[in-house]
């Protein structure tokens, strides 16, 4: 039996640690989220538990290394960067313009009243004022991630709850960026922060604007130029390439890698190019972001948790309702219904990802004592794993209170928390993929029957066209399942495929059909075995070569003005045939 641990141990040793780790990460990821699926829980959570079991059952010798090895922390620093990179893509002015009411003064109050009530105990309990700072922000951040996925699953995009949450998750974002800025200079020794603050704020303007430049005049050309290519692979290795290289450049200006991959994104977030980056870039993210997670949970100290059990319950209540209670009173205050202000409050009631990444940016400059970072690792996976099960219960409650006269009875919420018509919000539509000529057609004619349509199209010149008449459309693969869900595939009535390459066909049908069971599909092909392939599919197929026979049949036997042959049933026997 030694013999057997010694082999083992010898085998591990051969085995590098990245990928023993990643290994590891991974299959032990997929296990718990399935479970947690089982119960509608977010999947960062079972990223989270994930490293929680990694770290503190003794799986770590597998992979060579231990929690403070620098694979797991350059790994996460990875994840780190694409978050950045994904949020500046995301991140939409038009949204912030609609939502400018509630993103400023809801996001604003939110977080303000919050870091005074947060940074006031943090005083009592004698902590350094760079200290409060950090934990008032961590505090006031909410789980985007979680509160946007738990709407998704719920249906619930449109509710105007929904857009009260997004408004103050963008002012959250924006605040985030800021205090990223400025985190160096508040740990820097000495005085005159105030002085070291503004040149870091003007060093970050700068920067952006350079950026801006630069992606003005240097990155859009080049995009134009990889998209003509028709390369997929090309198109990749640029977009990690763009956020690779921004990144390094803020990090070079001692401005955080943070900094420069929200800079990369924003630079291509109102471009043609950003919903075709955004499905290159999310499963890289996705993996990244799942290893930032495992990372974070390796931190937890079970110990800990179980010897102070008490205190992470009452910090998790703590949080959860003192979140909760000044998001439903600032909403409450800005005339959101009872209803929408109930899940907009559960929504928002945790801490997040980005509280995570705050603490571990501050612990490099000077580490909190474990005993809070412990506090705040398990209390901010304890309040994330609760918000999808408070968002089920919001609206009931909600109605609850109303039947018991506590909550005011349901009204219209007000015109700036009204969906906007933009691609995310289209419903009933249909999705065209390609606008060549049959694109094109099938466009014209489904507009004039008043039906919304969505055009994916890789031709870059043509989405340019499209954008600028005012058609929606996005620059993206339809074999893509992130350009599907971009394009709102689980609400749409119906998707064709007008272009005749039936592999791409076959390839998109089934993740249609995962996202939208009851969506009619219509596909072409060029010859009989493509369309026996579609039709095995349950593609409504359109024959190019019996359709063009029919056609000139037709036209043949006019030209001879005879009337007795039926071209269909000509055209049909002579395939059968194989003629």
């Amino acid at each position: 039996m030694h013999c057997g641990w010694m082999f083992l141990a010898d085998g591990v040793a051969n085995i590098s640690p990245l990928f023993a780790l990643l290994t590891l990460v991974l299959v032990l990821a997929v296990l718990i989220s399935l479970v947690l699926v089982k119960f509608k829980q977010s999947l960062l959570v079972g990223y989270l538990l994930s490293g929680v079991l990694i770290g503190n059952v003794g799986l770590l010798w597998l992979t060579g290394t231990d929690r403070g090895d620098p694979v797991i922390s350059d790994l996460a620093a990875i994840g780190v960067v694409l978050l950045m990179f994904t949020l500046g893509v995301e991140f939409s002015l038009a949204e912030l313009r609609h939502l400018w009411r509630i993103a400023l003064i809801g996001g604003c109050c939110q977080v303000g009243i919050t870091f005074v009530i947060v940074g006031g105990v943090a005083a009592v309990l004698g902590y350094p004022v760079a200290d409060r700072i950090v934990l008032s922000i961590a505090v006031a951040l909410s789980s985007t991630a979680v509160a946007m996925k738990s709407f998704q699953d719920l249906g619930q995009q449109n509710n105007p709850g929904a857009r009260a949450s997004l408004g103050i998750a963008l002012f959250q974002d924006i605040l985030v960026i800021l205090v990223f800025l400025v985190l160096p200079a508040l740990y820097q020794e000495g005085g005159g922060v105030g002085w070291r603050i503004g040149i870091s704020m003007v060093k970050g303007v700068l920067f952006l604007a350079g950026a801006w430049l630069l992606g003005l005049y240097g990155i859009t050309p080049l995009l134009h130029a990889v998209a003509r290519t028709r390369s997929r692979e090309l198109f990749t290795l640029t977009v990690i390439g763009l956020c690779a290289g921004i990144a390094f450049a803020g990090g070079a200006l001692d401005l955080s890698l943070a900094l420069g991959a929200f800079a990369a994104g924003l630079v291509v977030s109102e471009s043609i190019y950003s919903h075709r980056i955004l499905s290159d870039i999310l499963p890289f993210k996705d993996l990244f972001l799942a290893i930032f997670f495992v990372s974070v949970g390796l931190l937890i100290d079970l110990s800990v948790v179980v010897a102070e059990w008490p205190r992470v319950l009452l910090g998790s209540g703590v949080i959860l309702a003192l979140k909760g209670t000044i998001v439903f009173g600032v909403l409450k205050c800005l005339k959101l219904p009872g209803r929408a202000a109930m899940l907009a409050t559960a929504s928002l009631a945790s801490t997040g990802e980005f509280s995570l990444v705050l603490i571990g940016k501050a612990g490099g400059y000077r580490p909190f004592d474990p005993g809070t970072e412990q506090m705040l690792l398990v209390c901010t996976a304890v309040t994330m794993a609760a918000v999808p099960s408070l968002m089920r219960g919001a609206v009931p409650f909600a109605k609850w209170l109303e039947g018991k006269g506590i909550l005011a009875a349901h009204r219209a919420p007000p015109v700036s928390m009204a969906p906007t018509q933009v691609i995310k919000e289209i419903r009933d539509h249909a999705i065209i993929c390609g606008y060549g000529p049959v694109g094109r057609a099938l466009n014209e004619a489904l507009k004039r029957c008043g039906v919304a349509t969505l055009v994916l199209e890789l031709n870059s010149d043509t989405v340019r066209i499209l954008k600028q008449a005012g058609q929606p459309v996005l620059f993206a693969d339809a074999t893509h399942p992130e350009a599907l869900d971009l394009a709102g595939i689980a609400r749409a009535r119906l998707v064709a495929f007008t272009f005749p390459a039936v592999n791409a066909t076959c390839a998109a049908v089934p993740l249609v059909r995962e996202r939208n069971p009851g969506i009619y599909i219509f596909g072409r092909a060029k010859y009989p075995n493509e369309v026996t392939r579609l039709r095995q599919l349950d593609v409504q197929v359109i024959h190019d070569e019996r359709e063009s026979a029919l056609a000139m049949v037709r036209a043949a036997i006019s030209s001879y003005e005879r009337t007795d042959i039926d071209a269909e049933q000509v055209v049909r026997e002579t395939m059968e045939e194989g003629i």
